[in-house]
């Protein structure tokens, strides 16, 4: 039995005749191909990446496993659709608070339409992708069984500014999500230590900074952990992931300075938090989210 996915904070969201992702119960994510080159495209990375024996084990693993093509029941009613079939990233996880950003000053590719570089091109500028070099694409950040999940609304955060980039980083890995501050209480194990996702992010830069196979372009980091866990002693199990391939060229032995300009944008922000938890420069701003851009969704997912 196919569903739509409880824990997707970005992207195209099935149901309401809508044609989206759906996850079964067995850990597996059934993505629809887009029906230009776009889905060709994406399906050409999954299965040239997934048997690349140049990359190493301790990158690939920033990526979906990916289970190859399949005809599944489209989400919209329109009948049967080929989608990729992959790891459900959230699959194991108990209550994920979850962070999406869009990696690259850049999110169009070398071979796009007119019409769709203009339409990226309006959503960079308009957003932190320009100035920062990623921008937030969605969150979900997990509070308590009583109060659920706090997601900020998607036209708001894609238009953030710097600052506000910052507030919600800081907040991603706070304890209380209604604080006119962020504690940053969880930010020394979640983006901290050998194992967080600085740690990761790191490892990812090297490889970027040597690997000229691929170009990513408009391609998300997922950033994840459970607050619970750590609530419990426990490691929260920070880890990120790779996703949305649908506009990836070959890199033809250059390196991919979009994706890592972005990466190093993102590694310096991350980094300021565990050197200084303390920030002044966001008071205030996190009253005005509340007031204005978040909508809450009760009790837990």
């Amino acid at each position: 039995m196919l569903k739509v996915p409880a824990h997707q904070v970005a992207g195209h969201r099935a149901g309401s005749g809508k044609l989206g992702p759906l996850v079964d119960d067995s850990g597996r994510f059934y993505k629809p191909l887009q029906g230009d080159e776009r889905g060709a495209r994406e399906a050409a990375f999954y299965t040239s990446f997934s048997s690349d024996t140049k990359v190493p084990d301790h990158i690939s693993r920033f990526f979906p496993k990916f289970y190859g093509s399949q005809l599944v029941e489209a989400s919209d009613g329109s009948g049967m659709k080929p989608h990729v079939v992959l790891q459900d990233l959230t699959f194991s996880r108990v209550n994920p608070s979850v962070m999406d950003i869009k990696i690259g000053s850049r999110t169009w590719g070398p071979e796009e339409s007119a019409d769709q570089i203009q339409k990226c091109m309006k959503k960079d500028r308009e957003s932190s992708s320009l100035t920062l070099g990623f921008r937030l694409s969605g969150m979900q950040i997990f509070g308590t069984k009583e109060s659920g999940y706090w997601r900020p609304e998607k036209t708001w955060i894609q238009s953030i500014s710097a600052d506000e980039v910052r507030l919600l980083l800081r907040k991603f890995v706070s304890s209380d999500t209604s604080a006119s501050k962020p504690d940053c209480a969880f930010a020394s194990i979640v983006y901290g230590g050998s194992k967080g996702i600085l740690s990761q992010l790191l490892e990812l830069k090297a490889w970027f900074e040597d690997q000229t196979s691929y170009h990513f372009f408009a391609c998300s980091i997922l950033m994840m952990f459970e607050k619970e866990l750590a609530l419990d002693g426990k490691s929260p199990c920070p880890e990120i992931k790779l996703v949305d391939f649908a506009h990836v060229y070959e890199g033809k032995g250059v390196i991919d300075h979009n994706f890592l300009g972005g990466l190093c944008s993102l590694i310096k922000f991350i980094s300021e938090i565990l050197t200084t938890p303390e920030d002044s420069a966001t008071n205030g701003l996190l009253d005005d989210v509340h007031r204005s851009h978040v909508y809450p969704e009760n009790g837990s997912a």
